[in-house]
């Protein structure tokens, strides 16, 4: 059986699996999953239903994208990605990002759906608990893990791309120049472009 890959386009989590797939060079099968009709054999091997979902030609089944990563680049990490991923800095910034800047960012992308308050003010949150940490970060360094990029990079990208996305013009103007660069840079890297094409 081989390795397979239960992904979404678009989803942030899936985006940045692939994206440590690919960089690894692991030969993986990418199935493209409609988020309102999914797959009887992905549901069958997961239950939680959400994506990624890998399973491994040897039956394994992974089904949280960090995992994924690790997963991909134990076998092969020809830019030492995971050099520096152990370190407390690299697990407290993917654990900001997977917690309360996703629940800032889902509420600033969806406001209509939070009344509670005004869109500015969940924009407010995810600047404060995790943008301003990269803007810091990035000031010293081209990445996240310093000179080279890793695993942290690319764990927590795609989500920036998501909240950078609702307003544009708004976060070009913000006061977050590297932040700019960094993700900028990505998004133009043959990685994301090459991870983001459909029917891989």
């Amino acid at each position: 059986m081989q390795t397979k890959l239960y992904s979404f386009r678009r989803c942030p989590y899936a985006i940045r699996a692939r994206m440590a797939i690919w960089q690894s060079g692991v030969a993986v099968e990418v199935h493209e999953v409609s988020l309102r009709a999914k797959p009887a054999k992905m549901l069958a091997i997961s239950p939680k239903a959400t994506v990624p979902v890998l399973q491994c030609a040897n039956g394994e089944v992974i089904d949280e994208s960090v995992a994924i990563m690790r997963w991909a680049l134990d076998q092969n990490d020809p830019a030492d990605w995971l050099a520096y991923a152990a370190s407390e800095t690299s697990k407290h910034l993917i654990s900001i990002n997977d917690g309360p800047f996703k629940k800032w960012l889902d509420r600033y992308k969806y406001f209509e759906r939070y009344p509670e308050h005004p869109q500015t003010y969940y924009r407010d949150q995810g600047v404060d608990c995790l943008i301003t940490r990269l803007e810091a970060a990035l000031s010293n360094y081209a990445y996240l893990h310093g000179d080279r990029a890793g695993l942290t990079d690319i764990a927590i990208f795609p989500f920036v791309r998501q909240f950078a996305a609702v307003d544009r013009a708004w976060f070009d103007s913000s006061p977050w120049p590297q932040t700019r660069r960094w993700l900028d840079q990505w998004l133009a890297s043959d990685l994301f472009l090459k991870v983001m094409q459909k029917n891989l």
